[in-house]
């Protein structure tokens, strides 16, 4: 609600003049002309007192008693953004795939590579369906140009995601495993969860002693919302053709059968990880396990307990593409799909969407005093 501050139905006073009384007592004066039949005399013009004031002052109204039935208003025009916003990311992530794939079919870089070739691909941010490199059709697209390309003689992976999707991390696993080529990884930062699946199937890699690698686990997060709607008076009626259909929907929490169901599934997930780790790394899966803690380690210890092979540069993991591709140098190029402006505008809105969101929720948290 805006503040009203406007004064209605000002009265407005008008200043009257006012004659000045008479003066008990007070005598005429005397005419100049004795003797002759008196003349009336014009009377003073009469003095005013102080102006009165144009205006009487307005008195502030009282304040309005606090209402709190705007929440239930505000909350439903807030349900109502957060769903466009996420229909918005939804329609961002399809549309800047679907545009990804007009520019991930011809390389930008297949005409300009000549001689002895290492192709450097960057994994950055999170594993899911975008159409970048970070996505199982960007990497293939471009490891299957690679692999068709004769100058390009291996490629180095440069990661630095803390994961994302299971099922794209475990399909981008399986695209650099059947790669033929040599592959290299270099660990920047961060190489955990979906990202370090991936890595796990390289030939070599390489981290920086301060890496975050590993954190091998499995998450699924359900929100249930039941508590915000209760306090904010809203109600949900799901209709569904089976009793576990809204699970996980936020509208109420899970029941125990539900929760054992996706537990179930989390741990044949994690299951799938690390086998896929143990079979990428030659180890035993019960060593894999005893470090699949959900946790992530320095590249110090990640060398030490067999998640990576040495500490070392980005340099060095193309030197070592180099060696395990049986040539003494090569030059190097960086294997990336061009990305359309409606792409990069798409993201853009997404991110913007998000943090519109976060705020609005933050602000209702606030005004509310949720707790």
């Amino acid at each position: 609600m805006t503040d009203q501050n406007q004064w209605q139905n000002q009265a407005w006073g008008t200043g009257q003049p006012q004659g000045a009384p008479a003066v008990p007592g007070a005598s005429p004066a005397a005419s100049p002309l004795q003797g002759q039949q008196a003349q009336p005399q014009p009377q003073a013009q009469p003095t005013y007192a102080a102006p009165q004031p144009a205006y009487v002052a307005p008195v502030a109204p009282a304040p309005a008693p606090k209402r709190r039935g705007w929440i239930v208003g505000l909350a439903a025009v807030l349900a109502f953004f957060i769903l466009g916003a996420a229909s918005i990311a939804s329609c961002t992530a399809v549309m800047t795939s679907s545009m990804g794939a007009f520019s991930y079919e011809s390389p930008s870089w297949a005409d300009t590579v000549t001689g002895d070739t290492v192709g450097i691909i960057n994994i950055d941010g999170t594993i899911q369906y975008d159409g970048t490199t970070s996505s199982p059709e960007g990497l293939k697209a471009q490891l299957d140009a690679a692999e068709q390309n004769p100058h390009i003689k291996a490629v180095v992976l440069r990661v630095n995601s803390g994961g994302g999707v299971a099922t794209a991390g475990e399909e981008m696993s399986r695209y650099v495993r059947d790669f033929s080529k040599p592959v290299v990884v270099s660990c920047a930062s961060l190489d955990a969860s979906a990202a370090y699946m991936i890595s796990s199937q390289a030939d070599y890699i390489y981290t920086a002693e301060t890496s975050a690698v590993g954190s091998i686990g499995v998450i699924m997060s359900v929100t249930d919302l039941s508590g915000l709607y209760e306090k904010l008076g809203i109600s949900v009626d799901n209709i569904t053709s089976a009793d576990a259909k809204d699970a996980g929907g936020g509208n109420r929490p899970l029941t125990e059968e539900e929760r054992a169901w996706y537990q179930a599934q989390v741990d044949q997930i994690n299951d799938v990880f690390i086998k896929t780790v143990a079979d990428g790394r030659a180890m035993t899966e019960d060593a894999v396990r005893a470090l699949a803690n959900g946790l992530t380690y320095t590249g110090i210890d990640a060398v030490g307990n067999g998640l990576a092979d040495e500490i070392g540069t980005l340099e060095q993991a193309v030197a070592k593409a180099c060696e395990l591709a049986g040539i003494p140098d090569a030059d190097t190029v960086y294997l990336q799909s061009s990305t359309s402006d409606l792409s990069r505008l798409l993201d853009i809105m997404g991110e913007q969407n998000e943090d519109t969101t976060t705020r609005a929720l933050k602000e209702l948290e606030d005004r509310v005093g949720l707790e």
